[in-house]
């Protein structure tokens, strides 16, 4: 499951050639075109947390894997306090720190990925070094890469999310 950022569609992902490289390699995926998107497509459009993690919680099978970038990744991290999930990667999440979700991220199952860029000027490091603290896991920087990191560097994070799905997949036995 494929989650954008606000001011992208899920075109993004195919923009990022990461649509052809899951197909190539036989990975399934959903990039859903989320109704909270600046641009996005979706009627009816809508910005209330509790309708979008509707929607990804339809769409989403209970062993999916979770992809979201800023906005998306703040949505990928509310579902999966609540949702079971394989494997979550996020890039810079905002709102992630938000009382209400911290005080549920022991709920979540799932593995996880944090990766920022070091010129992120909307997610501060130190937010995310504390995220990476309470979800008991790391976080990759990209280095020459601002907020959406994946757009800045999208051969090294295509390849970070073969390499994390396959680590996932490999240590709960397919």
């Amino acid at each position: 499951m494929l989650l954008h950022g606000y001011m992208y569609t899920s075109d993004v992902w195919n923009d990022i050639g990461l649509l052809r490289l899951l197909e190539k390699k036989g990975i399934p995926f959903k990039a859903v075109d989320m109704p909270y998107g600046h641009r996005s497509e979706s009627f009816p459009r809508s910005a209330d947390p509790a309708r979008n993690i509707g929607i990804l919680a339809a769409a989403c099978p209970p062993d999916a894997f979770i992809i979201g970038a800023s906005l998306g990744g703040y949505m990928a991290l509310k579902y999966c306090t609540e949702n079971p999930a394989r494997g979550i990667i996020v890039v810079s999440p905002v709102m992630s720190l938000q009382r209400d979700l911290v005080s549920r991220y022991p709920r979540v199952s799932a593995r996880v990925s944090i990766i920022c860029g070091r010129e992120d000027n909307v997610v501060h490091r130190e937010e995310i070094r504390r995220l990476a603290r309470l979800l008991g896991t790391g976080f990759i920087v990209y280095e020459n890469a601002g907020h959406a990191a994946y757009l800045d560097q999208p051969q090294r994070f295509n390849e970070d999310v073969l390499g994390f799905y396959k680590s996932v997949v490999e240590s709960v036995g397919g």
